[in-house]
């Protein structure tokens, strides 16, 4: 896991605005669930805003994943309006390539700022949802895990009370994850050592 996945995805969203190939990669071409997570910074020291998160519990190979997700999370996640040309130098974009998954005891089976969590519940019709926090999110957010579970249920679409009863029917699954990180002007200088 280095830098490079990131600057990779900075040249696929480039490539998608220049109407142009995205450059070769150096890096394996290995197997990993991953997500794609773009933030603008405005100036220096100033917090980060989201402006897109989407990735893949499935391993797929990095090469096409993180090409095609670092597009998706750009252009598709409903939160969001679709990034903008005019953005590009104000991004921040990290790789998250996710490992070591394992099955929780129980809702709270996870520790905070080392796990993702993804979950599975039902809601109160007994549809089947899912949802999931990259491990970085409730350390960021300042959040218990109580109050991490709670958003989640509400991220996956769960409206009702949310009573024991819910929180012990939760199937939880934690993972881990490698995470890089760059930004355009990182991006920029890349670029400028092939010309």
């Amino acid at each position: 896991m280095s830098k490079e996945h990131c600057l990779y995805c900075f040249d696929a969203l480039v490539a998608h605005f220049e109407g142009r190939s995205v450059l070769e990669p150096d890096f394996d071409n290995s197997e990993y669930p991953l997500f794609v997570t773009w933030n603008t910074k405005e100036s220096a020291g100033e917090d980060l805003v989201l402006r897109g998160c989407i990735g893949n519990f499935k391993a797929m190979p990095l090469h096409s994943g993180l090409n095609e997700y670092a597009l998706t999370s750009a252009f598709k996640d409903g939160r969001f309006p679709p990034i903008a040309k005019k953005e590009i130098p104000s991004l921040v974009c990290n790789v998250s390539l996710l490992t070591d998954f394992e099955a929780g005891k129980d809702y709270l089976d996870w520790e905070i700022g080392v796990h993702g969590i993804w979950i599975e519940f039902k809601d109160g019709n007994g549809r089947k949802r899912t949802a999931t926090y990259l491990p970085e999110v409730a350390k960021e957010q300042e959040w218990t895990k109580r109050k991490t579970i709670d958003s989640l249920l509400r991220k996956g679409g769960f409206r009702g009370t949310i009573t024991d009863d819910v929180l012990q029917g939760i199937i939880l699954t934690r993972y881990q994850s490698q995470k890089a990180q760059a930004t355009y002007q990182e991006y920029f200088d890349y670029i400028q050592s092939f010309e």
